[in-house]
């Protein structure tokens, strides 16, 4: 918890989320997991082709040719 200008208390996203499945029935629980799968995953496969395009080209970076190339920037 942090606090604002006025010397209120602020909760933080984290706290809040808390609180909340503090008060969610157990039923509500499972379709907010399933849910929270469901973003992890899509953030996951979001970042697949970054990385394969990175070991990809991290060849091309890290060639001695490229450093000469750029080193007069």
């Amino acid at each position: 918890m942090h606090y604002d200008s006025s010397s209120e208390a602020v909760m933080s996203k984290r706290e809040l989320i808390v609180q909340e499945l503090a008060r969610m029935p157990e039923q509500d629980l499972d379709k907010l997991l399933g849910f929270l799968h469901l973003l992890r995953e899509t953030h996951a496969e979001a970042a697949v082709p970054a990385l394969a395009a990175e070991s990809a080209l991290a060849k091309d970076w890290l060639a001695p040719e490229e450093d000469a190339a750029w080193a007069s920037l």
